[in-house]
C-alpha cells in the first residue's frame, strides 16, 4: 500500500502567512502540520509516499528532503496548478500504479492518527474508504448521505447539507479509482472533485465504506483552526527542558524548553513550547502558546497564539493573544497603549504598537 500526500494549494484562507511559505509548514505545536501527516502514514506501515507539490514546492522538499528522517521513501509529484484532488490521482498514476492507497491532505491533522483506519480498509475488502466526522457547518465541506451503513451521496460544499457528515481529509482507494477521476468532468469550480470520483465508484456499484471517526480532527486551514489544533497537541505533549532556566524563571505545567532556548526572569504557563534558541526574556508566555525557533520575545506578554521563526515580540505592554504571527515579523512599542492585540502578520512584517 501506498501513501498520496498533498502540499499543494495556495492557502489562501491563511494569507497573508501563506503569501510566502506553505501551509502545510505552518507548525502545530512547533511541528509543521505536514509533518504530522507523514508520521500518520509511516505509523500505519506505509513506507512508499508520493507528495504533491504546487508553487511552494521547493519549500516542502527543503523541510521533506527523502523521507529518511521517517524511514520513508518519498517522490515528489509537481502540479502546474491547483485542479481539484481527483486531477492529483490522475498525475500521481506512474506513482501509484495498481497499488491501493491512503489520499491524505497535507494541512489535515488527525490526533490519533490513521493506523486502525488503514487496517480496517485492508480487511474489509472495499474499493474505498472515506472517512467522515460531525461537524456544525458542513457546507464547506464535502457532506455524506448515508442509508444505513451505505454510502448513497457525496456533494462537495453543498448550500442545503443533506447530513452533518463532512468528509475528513483522509481516504482510500484501490486501482478503481484510477478509471473514476478519469472518467467525471470539472465541477463548477473548474475542478475535478474526489467527491465526484467517489460518487462514480457508488454508482458504478463499487462498495464504499463510511467510517465516521470518534477522535479529534482539524482541517487547518483557517487562523481559528491553527490555534485550537495547536491548542489540543500542545495538552499532550510532556514537558522537559532541554534549554535553560534561570532561577529567577518559573514553570507552570507542562512546558518545553527545546535546545538552545533560554528563560530569563519570565513565566511561562502551560501548556506552552519555546522553541529552539529562542529567548524568553523579563516576559509572560501564557497556556496554549507555541513559540518557533530563533525568536526573541523581551518585556511583553503573549498568550493562546502560534510565533513563527525568528520573530521579535519586543516592550509591548498589552497581551498578545488569539494571534499567529508570521516568519521574520517585527513588534515593537509605539506611543499608543491598547489593551489587547489579535494580529495576523505575514512574514517580514514590521509593526510598531503602544
Amino acid at each position: 500500500m501506498k501513501a498520496l500526500i498533498l502540499a499543494g494549494g495556495s492557502g489562501t484562507r491563511l494569507r497573508p502567512i501563506t503569501h510566502t511559505s506553505a501551509k502545510q509548514l505552518v507548525p502545530i505545536a512547533n511541528k509543521p502540520v505536514l509533518f504530522y501527516a507523514i508520521e500518520a502514514v509511516r505509523d500505519a506501515g506505509i513506507t512508499d509516499v508520493g507528495i504533491i507539490i504546487g508553487e511552494t514546492g521547493d519549500e516542502v522538499k527543503a523541510a521533506v528532503g527523502d523521507g529518511s528522517a521517517w524511514g520513508i521513501d518519498v517522490t515528489y509529484i509537481e502540479q502546474d496548478s491547483p485542479r481539484g484532488l481527483a486531477h492529483t490521482v490522475i498525475i500521481a498514476e506512474p506513482f501509484l500504479g495498481d497499488d491501493s492507497f491512503v489520499m491524505y491532505l497535507g494541512d489535515n491533522l488527525v490526533k490519533d492518527g490513521i493506523t486502525a483506519l488503514v487496517d480496517s480498509y485492508r480487511q474489509s475488502g472495499a474499493n474505498a474508504q472515506i472517512l467522515l466526522a460531525h461537524v456544525p457547518e458542513p457546507q464547506h465541506f464535502g457532506v455524506a448521505e448515508l442509508k444505513g451503513d451505505k454510502v448513497v451521496r457525496l456533494v462537495e460544499k453543498p448550500k442545503e447539507p443533506a447530513s452533518d457528515l463532512a468528509l475528513v481529509g483522509v481516504y482510500m482507494f484501490d486501482k478503481n479509482i484510477m478509471d473514476a477521476v478519469k472518467a467525471i468532468k470539472p465541477s463548477w469550480r473548474d475542478e475535478l472533485e474526489i467527491t465526484d470520483a467517489i460518487q462514480y465508484l457508488i454508482d458504478q456499484g463499487f462498495q464504499v465504506n463510511p467510517h465516521i471517526i470518534d477522535g479529534w480532527w482539524k482541517d487547518t486551514g483557517k487562523i481559528g483552526d491553527i490555534l485550537e489544533a495547536n491548542r489540543i497537541m500542545l495538552d499532550v505533549l510532556e514537558p522537559r527542558c532541554d534549554g535553560t532556566v534561570d532561577e529567577e524563571s518559573e514553570l507552570h505545567g507542562k512546558v518545553v524548553i527545546e535546545e538552545g532556548a533560554r528563560v530569563i526572569n519570565s513565566v511561562v504557563r502551560g501548556p506552552a513550547i519555546i522553541g529552539e534558541n529562542s529567548v524568553i526574556e523579563h516576559a509572560y508566555i501564557g497556556p496554549f502558546t507555541s513559540i518557533y525557533y530563533d525568536v526573541t520575545i523581551r518585556n511583553s506578554e503573549v498568550e493562546h497564539s502560534v510565533v513563527l521563526e525568528k520573530s521579535s515580540i519586543l516592550d509591548i505592554h498589552g497581551r498578545i493573544e488569539d494571534s499567529l504571527i508570521g516568519q521574520n515579523v517585527e513588534i515593537t512599542r509605539s506611543n499608543r497603549k491598547p489593551k489587547a492585540f489579535r494580529l495576523m502578520l505575514g512574514d517580514s512584517s514590521k509593526v510598531d504598537i503602544g
